[in-house]
């Protein structure tokens, strides 16, 4: 007989498993009670009550345990059918440690007296079911085709009008968007669905510029005749040559470290051509007087120029030919924007969005930092003279008596709504429409004022010939949840019953999609004004009511328990709990600070400064979106003087950080705590059931869904901030746009796999990819240079994003 010694050794593996099975259903039994106690699932509890008396009976090798294992089994799989349907990535994490689980014990079943045939057949089931479930992964999941992209040339749609650029090179990328219509659309026919496939790098530049925090420079080049223009991280301005990448001049402004906002951001240049009929005032240097000069040196001096803002607070204009700085523009070639703002820390204020020109006149906002003060500096509006950097007018929406300087001794109102990304120009009627953000201290309304809620997350289309508003489109009422219009808008002749309307596609990052009469403000595509939650923090401050646009969203539908996700059950029943802990009726849902609550989307979109492309041939529009809530809440004052929270002029040291993860919001009574994309503190993953982020085909003329799909893979993702290296379309996160091409191809990076794609517009299937050194959150874009098309992208990478620093401008061809 096998002696006592020997049979210990023998039940050893048995023990084991039964003790590991024990503390995982210890976790489940211990979490499921505390979910039903939050009202939410009885399945974890009674799994682990379960497990645990499986681990009892297995330890004592009782057979019992065998059966009670396989009726939570099964009871597991039924529960995960009746929950998930056929929803690949809710069996995932329900369904894994099961199988794993079952895998084991059934090579432990000789240790009952059962065949090792019958036990390894049972177990190579297991096997079978993980390896082919895990096999399914890389099956595209959560794509939809709902209707047929139109021919090219067949659309009522068209851009709007010739806008002031009607001699455009065809060969070139002139401005941010591609044209002033802003619609990111290359008239490039060469690089097909059929052979983009040879697309091969052909030349790749370094800044050297790579901020040591707050990275992500989301910069678009532009390109004019034979040169490329783009601006670095910290605002050096350099000029390439578009054939072969090597580079011509450099400037830098020499912007510090300190000034970084959040990112260190600057999304690209402005070109600006001096009218033919006007003489150039030149400071000499060397000279204390100005001279006019003649018709023979105008070419030779500031005659093109480059204008481009500082995260510092300055426009400043160069040479587009050498780089130095135009000295007839401002002070020696810059003009300061914080003048009359009073106090204004390092990284408070600074230009982050393209400047735009309409009508000879710089229109530019300027990013506030987020989150610091109720009464940081002033959201007040500017428009300068293009050739001498004059200030024309300043638009203080408080203060609308003011044209230009605030009175004496006074600055301009602070804490008011700024717009921090890009503006689009309309030189035919003389607008530049403003995408607003909100008030200082977003999360928190009950001190702003009327004038501040009028405009807060609104368009407001300016008239640049008075420095007034000609009318405002408000997205969100009383905005507390920080949904400021990022995106460009983008201008089209849209057709309607009466005719073809002059009008604009405005994205927001609640994922509404609004379509406007660009001359009235009138909306041409219906919105509904919906009830909506009210309560939490300041009740009496929230709008009973929000405008939803009729036309589409990017929105998905609100969360339910059964969307809360993880790799396995464990996180996944973390952030059940979580979700039966906070506050959520949908989406606006109101702040609270007892308890969290939920904002779906989250702070990052829907559609962000990436903004949308338009294919006017094929009458589609292209939008990329994330989809990941927030989880938040209010902190009271007492608690943030406790934790340290202080503006971050007031901080000693400051090391950087999510925006919104302990703002300060001095000057309020709250403080904000943003979980932003709502990730486990342990293990990073986000509570959230994958896609994370998508990209959508939009039919223009009726606002129907052509095809949907996730965008990006989790080659750089995964549990503890490690990267998985595998090639699943699971849809991450994405910052940055696309361009979409004549030929039917949509070029974008922007997910937080570090690649770029292209899709064929036709079926949203991927035809192309390449692996880029960095993160590419930023806008590609295209241009033709003697005869060749060559695709850009600049890969910087982006903090927020965790996507690895970079440097690079790379340039793609045709294999020759």
């Amino acid at each position: 007989m096998p002696s006592s010694s020997n049979r210990r050794i023998a039940n050893l593996p048995l023990r084991i498993f039964a003790v590991v099975n024990f503390f995982i259903g210890l976790y489940l039994a211990i979490g499921g009670l505390w979910l039903i106690l939050e009202s939410g699932s009885y399945y974890y509890a009674i799994a682990g009550a379960s497990l645990l008396l499986t681990s009892v009976l297995l330890y004592f090798k009782q057979r019992l345990g065998l059966w009670v294992f396989t009726l939570m089994f099964l009871g597991t799989l039924g529960w995960t059918i009746w929950e998930s349907g056929l929803d690949y990535w809710r069996w995932v994490p329900r369904m894994g440690i099961p199988v794993v689980l079952g895998f084991i014990l059934a090579l432990l079943l000789p240790s009952f007296g059962i065949s090792k045939r019958a036990s390894f057949s049972l177990a190579g089931a297991f096997l079978v079911i993980f390896v082919g479930a895990f096999s399914m992964a890389f099956v595209p999941m959560n794509w939809t085709h709902n209707g047929t992209v139109a021919e090219a040339g067949s659309s009522l749609i068209n851009l709007g009008t010739k806008n002031g650029i009607s001699d455009i090179n065809q060969n070139d990328w002139p401005v941010y968007g591609r044209d002033n219509n802003a619609s990111r659309y290359s008239p490039v026919t060469d690089i097909t669905p059929e052979n983009v496939v040879s697309l091969k790098r052909v030349w790749q530049y370094r800044t050297k510029d790579i901020p040591p925090k707050r990275y992500g420079a989301e910069t678009t080049p532009i390109k004019i005749g034979n040169k490329l223009y783009l601006c670095t991280a910290r605002n050096q301005l350099i000029a390439l040559d578009a054939q072969s990448g090597e580079e011509i001049w450099r400037y830098d402004p020499k912007v510090a470290d300190e000034d970084i906002p959040y990112t260190a951001a600057c999304r690209g240049v402005t070109y600006y051509k001096v009218p033919s009929n006007n003489d150039i005032q030149f400071q000499d240097t060397n000279q204390a007087q100005t001279t006019a000069l003649g018709a023979s040196m105008k070419a030779l001096v500031c005659n093109e120029r480059i204008v481009s803002g500082t995260l510092d607070g300055r426009i400043i204009e160069v040479d587009a030919k050498t780089g130095k700085p135009c000295r007839s523009f401002g002070n020696q070639g810059e003009v300061d924007i914080k003048k009359h703002m009073g106090k204004t820390p390092s990284g408070f204020v600074a230009i982050t969005g393209v400047p735009v020109i309409v009508q000879g006149v710089i229109i530019t906002g300027h990013q506030v930092l987020d989150g610091q003060k109720r009464y940081a500096p002033s959201g007040v509006i500017k428009g300068f003279d293009a050739q001498t950097g004059e200030l024309l007018w300043a638009w203080d929406m408080v203060k609308p008596n003011i044209n230009r300087l605030p009175p004496e001794g006074e600055t301009y109102t602070r804490g008011t709504p700024n717009m921090w990304t890009t503006a689009t120009g309309d030189n035919d009627l003389g607008f530049a429409y403003l995408p607003m953000g909100n008030s200082s201290a977003d999360y928190w309304s009950s001190s702003r004022t009327e004038e501040e809620l009028q405009y807060s997350t609104s368009l407001v289309a300016m008239d640049v010939n008075t420095g007034k508003p000609a009318w405002t489109f408000q997205t969100v009422h009383k905005d507390v949840w920080d949904y400021d219009l990022g995106s460009q808008v983008s201008l089209i002749d849209y057709p309607t019953e009466d005719g073809v309307v002059p009008a604009l596609v405005l994205p927001s990052k609640q994922g509404d999609i609004y379509i406007l009469n660009r001359k009235t403000g009138e909306v041409l595509t219906g919105v509904e004004e919906r009830n909506v939650p009210v309560g939490g923090v300041g009740p009496e401050k929230r709008s009973s009511t929000q405008p939803f646009s009729t036309f589409h969203t990017l929105r998905k539908p609100d969360l339910t328990a059964r969307d809360m996700w993880g790799v396995t059950m464990f996180d996944q029943l973390a952030c059940r709990i979580q979700f039966q802990e906070a506050s959520y009726q949908g989406i606006y849902t109101p702040p609270t600070t007892e308890q969290h609550w939920i904002q779906y989307p989250g702070y990052n979109g829907g559609s962000d400064w990436g903004s949308v492309a338009i294919d006017p041939s094929r009458g589609v529009l292209i939008a990329n979106y994330n989809d990941m809530p927030n989880y938040n809440r209010l902190v009271s004052r007492e608690e943030a003087n406790e934790r340290g929270w202080k503006p971050r002029d007031e901080l000693e040291h400051d090391d950087g950080g999510p925006e919104g993860a302990g703002d300060p919001q001095q000057g309020t009574p709250y403080a904000v705590d943003v979980n932003a994309g709502w990730r486990l503190p342990f293990t990073g993953l986000l509570c959230k059931q994958p896609p994370y982020g998508g990209i959508r085909a939009i039919n223009l003329e009726d606002g129907s869904t052509l095809w949907d799909r996730p965008l990006g893979t989790a080659r750089n993702n995964g549990p503890f901030g490690i990267a998985s290296g595998l090639p699943l379309t699971i849809g991450t996160p994405n910052n940055g746009g696309s361009l979409v091409t004549k030929s039917g191809l949509i070029f974008i990076a922007a997910a937080t796999d570090n690649l770029i794609r292209a899709i064929d517009i036709n079926t949203g299937e991927t035809v192309w990819q390449d692996v880029l050194p960095a993160g590419g959150q930023a806008n590609p874009m295209m241009y033709r240079q003697n005869g060749k098309s060559y695709l850009v992208i600049v890969a910087a990478g982006h903090h927020f994003m965790e996507t690895p620093p970079g440097d690079y401008v790379i340039a793609y061809a045709l294999d020759d």
